[in-house]
């Protein structure tokens, strides 16, 4: 079977809708929290579970990478092979569906997509939900290959802060950025990074949803970097930082990384700094 090519990281609801029928098509949603399991799948859509088994259960923080092996065994089991494609989506727009793309990154798995705008595109498109796909599929073959570079812990974070070649951007709310508002996790310290970036992940979106033109992300993201060309990604706890993530792939940047931990990780009580309106404590 030829494997299904991609025109990039991102997919139109037009493109999905002609591709749906390809038999090396992966159709997985990736939604999570009170978004997930509220509406009906995309025709044929398989669940990528970020809540469940691919997180790490074993780490006291939300949302963490699974290691090589459960990842390429929750993978196998939804039926991915090393030649398929995969498209992701979620139900809010594109929220968590850029994180099981990272994720499929950082194992070594290229060949994967986000469907822009999500299932309100696909809804506001006029397309036909779907039935759930069978629970148990043919398994496939997928390999996984890790990339570690692809996310980070705290300490390479703290020297990236210390970089000057290199911008720490955070995908959360300018209010939580600053400390103005409090974090929705009991026990994080309010606050950012100190020489972090605020670039709330919905700058780079149009309203409903969509990721921006290329030029566009491209201006947005240069503007907060400074203008550097290495990025580190962050956020509450991995998932918005990677629509930053692929933001700057679609605006063209090539040394891109995702903080796992994100501020549920620096957040916590600690002596690793934390800056709000001007104070660093």
């Amino acid at each position: 079977m030829d494997a299904l090519p991609l025109p990039g990281p991102l997919v139109t609801v037009d493109w999905l809708a002609d591709h749906l029928d390809h038999p090396g098509l992966l159709l997985l949603d990736a939604s999570v929290g009170p978004a997930r399991g509220t509406l009906p799948p995309l025709p044929g859509a398989r669940t990528f579970d970020i809540d469940g088994e691919l997180s790490d259960h074993g780490s006291p923080l939300p949302h963490t990478m699974p290691d090589a092996e459960r990842f390429q065994t929750a993978m196998r089991a939804l039926g991915l092979h090393d030649t398929g494609t995969v498209v992701v989506y979620d139900n809010n727009g594109i929220y968590s569906s850029a994180r099981a793309w990272w994720m499929l990154r950082a194992m070594g798995f290229d060949r994967a997509a986000v469907l822009d705008g999500g299932r309100p595109a696909w809804t506001a498109a006029g397309l036909p939900d779907g039935d759930p796909a069978p629970q148990a599929p043919a398994p496939g073959d997928f390999t996984a290959r890790p990339r570690p570079h692809l996310l980070v812990d705290a300490d390479t974070v703290a020297a990236a802060l210390t970089d000057p070649d290199t911008a720490v951007l955070d995908a959360r709310t300018r209010e939580r950025f600053t400390g103005e508002a409090p974090e929705p996790r009991p026990g994080l310290r309010g606050g950012h990074m100190p020489g972090s970036r605020s670039l709330p992940f919905a700058e780079l979106q149009h309203p409903d949803g969509r990721m921006l033109p290329a030029a566009e992300l491209r201006t947005r993201i240069a503007d907060r970097a400074d203008g550097r060309d290495r990025l580190v990604t962050s956020c509450g706890s991995g998932v918005t930082a990677c629509v930053l993530a692929l933001g700057a792939t679609l605006a063209g940047y090539c040394d891109v990384t995702v903080y796992d931990g994100s501020w549920s990780e620096w957040g916590l009580p600690s002596s690793r700094p934390v800056a709000t309106i001007g104070h660093t404590h």
